[in-house]
């Protein structure tokens, strides 16, 4: 895998990760969008699948995370800006996104902006828009996890105070998740702490973000979009799901009664098989 950082021109850099071989132009290329708080690098867990579907990753740390400098008030729109360059500065033409938590919703602003670029979105656990009609967008999720959102909704302020005392609490995970972090997605605990090394500054602008206008709407999607959800994700409640589901007219939703938030990503595979099916 190949790390480099993308100038924007700006005085600000973009940590860049690149899996594919420059002699491959047949791969396709699949920008992942990470969650909340990891840096940028690709889901290792899916790498042997993806090297035998001829996947080629790209990602990029967001501003604030690992190599990437802080970009304070940015929304959900502006990863299909980041997006852009980096496919641009990578002679890459048209691509797949796929996101996972609030990476997914990353992924969603994509479609809905790049829809000339995008040829197809799989978003797995991640929200809906803050304050979508016909969703209580907190239901269901852990106690700790609405204060800390509802303290997001209040502005920079009221979530840097939360932040300077808030500890993690286990309760987020059902006990499925944690099974699945001990065992196959043990992978996040290398992309976590590299997270927090540089304070909270990409978390909190992260959550801002979900909490705030995406910039776009997931409704002008028009790319073959795959949504996967669990139905016992204590971090973002699988209603979540349906509703994107309700409103995106190109989405497909499968959903997993027996998953939470992380341990739905060991059925991840299938989500790139079904990408190689439409693409």
């Amino acid at each position: 895998m190949k790390e480099f950082d993308l100038d924007l021109g700006d005085g600000r850099t973009l940590h860049v990760y690149d899996t594919g071989p420059d002699d491959a132009p047949d791969r396709l290329a699949v920008f992942w969008h990470h969650g909340t708080p990891n840096i940028g690098t690709p889901p290792e867990p899916l790498f042997p699948v993806s090297e035998r579907l001829g996947i080629r990753w790209v990602s990029y740390d967001r501003p604030g995370y690992g190599g990437s400098t802080p970009s304070l008030g940015r929304d959900l729109a502006s990863a299909a800006g980041y997006v852009s360059l980096v496919a641009d500065a990578l002679g890459i033409d048209r691509f797949a996104v796929m996101g996972h938590s609030g990476g997914g919703s990353h992924a969603l602003a994509c479609g809905a902006l790049l829809r000339d670029r995008v040829l197809a979105v799989v978003g797995v656990s991640g929200p809906a828009p803050y304050g979508a009609e016909g969703l209580d967008w907190f239901a269901g999720m852990y106690a700790s996890g609405q204060a800390s959102l509802r303290a997001a909704v209040e502005g920079r302020a009221a979530k840097e105070r939360y932040e300077a005392s808030a500890e993690h609490d286990p309760e987020m995970f059902a006990p499925v998740d944690h099974a699945a972090l001990a065992g196959d997605w043990s992978w996040f605990g290398s992309v976590v702490g590299p997270a927090l090394e540089g304070g909270q500054s990409g978390p909190i602008d992260d959550d801002l973000a979900y909490v705030h206008p995406w910039g776009c709407d997931p409704a002008q999607i028009t790319a073959p979009t795959l949504l996967m959800h669990g139905d016992q994700d204590r971090v973002i409640p699988s209603s979540h799901g349906r509703w994107l589901a309700r409103h995106c007219p190109s989405a497909e939703l499968r959903t997993f009664p027996d998953d939470g938030h992380i341990s739905v990503l060991c059925s991840a595979s299938t989500a790139l098989d079904w990408l190689r099916a439409r693409v």
